[in-house]
C-alpha cells in the first residue's frame, strides 16, 4: 500500500511518542551514548493539537505510523518541535514529505523565521534542515548531574524566588521577559506549564523587581529559565541550582546555550557533566541565548 501523509488525530499521538523514542535511542545508541529516552505522555503534543491541528502530521502505511512531525508557532516564529522516521523506513523519503507538510504549516502561520533544535551529532537531518533553509547558530549542551552530588557544591542562591501562577501580573512579568529574551510572546505555552501540574514555575526578583523566572521538571530539569538582563543569568542559575537541589529527583539537569557563559561556568564549578550536545538551527538569528535556557528539544 503507499504511504499515506494525513494530519494526526488525539489518538495518533501515544504511538507517534513510541515511534519518537524508537528514533531518538537507535541514533543515540548508534553514536555512543545509549538510551537516552524513554515513553511519556504527550501532553505537549495535545494541548499543541487542541492549539493548532494544521502542526502534527503522521505518515502511515497499512495502519502502522511510519514517521511524525509536530511544529508550533508563536507570533513571527515557527518551530519544528518533532521530525521522526521509524528506524526501518529511514531513507525513504518520508522525511522530506513530512518536512514538506510543516513548512505548508510555517506558511499558514505568517511566520517570518523558522527554528529547530537537533542532535549536533544527526548530520542527516542537520543536512536535511540546511537545505530548506535552517542553518546552525547555537550550540546548547545537555548538563547533568546526580543531586547529593551536587549539594556538595551548590553555590549561594543569590534571588529571591516566589511561585509562578496565572494571574495577569505575572504574565505581564513573563510577556516582558520574553519580549527581552525571545523578541515574541509565548503566553499560551506559559499557561501551558502553570497548568500542567506536575511542573513547578517561579520568578525571580532583586528587591522588587522581577528579573526571571525558571520552570522544574517532576525529573529535575531546570527550564526554561529566562533573565531580563544578563548579569542577572548567573544568580538565577545559581538559585535554581538550589531550588531543584531541594526537591526528590535523583538527578538534576539542564539545557545550556553557548552564549550563556555564566550558567556554563557555574555548571562544570559545580561538577555536572555534558550528556550530549545538541544545536540550534533556524532561518536567520533571533533571541538572546545569553538569557535564555531552553526547556527541550521539542518545546525550546
Amino acid at each position: 500500500m503507499p504511504i499515506v501523509y494525513r494530519p494526526a488525530r488525539a489518538e495518533d499521538l501515544e504511538r507517534a511518542d513510541g515511534l519518537v523514542v524508537q528514533s531518538i535511542n537507535d541514533l543515540t545508541e548508534r553514536h555512543g551514548f545509549g538510551q537516552m529516552v524513554k515513553s511519556r505522555p504527550p501532553h505537549f503534543q495535545r494541548f499543541s493539537l487542541a492549539d493548532d491541528p494544521d502542526g502534527l502530521w503522521v505518515a502511515e502505511d497499512g495502519g502502522e505510523i511510519l514517521g511524525f512531525a509536530f511544529s508550533w508557532a508563536c507570533g513571527e516564529l515557527w518551530f519544528l518541535s518533532q521530525l521522526f522516521v521509524s528506524p526501518d523506513h529511514q531513507g525513504c523519503g518520508i522525511g522530506n514529505e513530512l518536512m514538506k507538510r510543516t513548512l505548508d504549516h510555517a506558511q499558514k502561520t505568517g511566520a517570518t523565521h523558522k527554528a529547530l533544535i537537533t542532535f549536533a551529532f544527526n548530520r542527516v537531518s542537520q543536512a536535511l534542515y540546511i537545505r530548506h533553509g535552517l542553518l546552525p547558530r547555537v550550540p546548547l549542551y545537555d548538563f547533568v548531574i546526580e543531586r547529593e552530588l551536587l549539594k556538595k557544591r551548590l553555590p549561594r542562591a543569590q534571588l529571591r524566588s516566589a511561585p509562578l501562577a496565572d494571574q495577569a501580573s505575572h504574565l505581564q512579568c513573563l510577556a516582558a521577559i520574553d519580549a527581552r529574551t525571545l523578541g515574541l510572546s509565548r503566553e499560551k505555552h506559559h499557561r501551558f506549564l502553570i497548568h500542567d501540574g506536575a511542573t513547578k514555575g517561579v520568578l525571580f526578583y532583586e528587591d522588587q523587581e522581577c528579573v526571571g523566572y525558571v520552570y522544574f521538571s517532576p525529573g529535575g530539569h531546570i527550564g526554561p529559565l529566562a533573565v531580563a538582563k544578563l548579569d542577572a543569568l548567573g544568580p538565577a542559575f545559581a538559585t535554581a541550582l538550589n531550588l531543584a537541589a531541594a526537591g526528590n529527583s535523583p538527578q538534576i539537569s539542564a539545557f545550556l546555550p553557548g552564549p550563556s557563559e555564566a550558567a556554563l561556568r557555574m555548571a562544570v564549578e559545580c561538577g555536572m557533566r555534558i550528556a550530549f550536545p545538541m544545536m540550534l538551527m533556524s532561518s536567520r538569528d533571533f533571541g538572546d541565548w545569553s538569557l535564555y535556557l531552553p526547556r527541550n528539544a521539542g518545546f525550546m
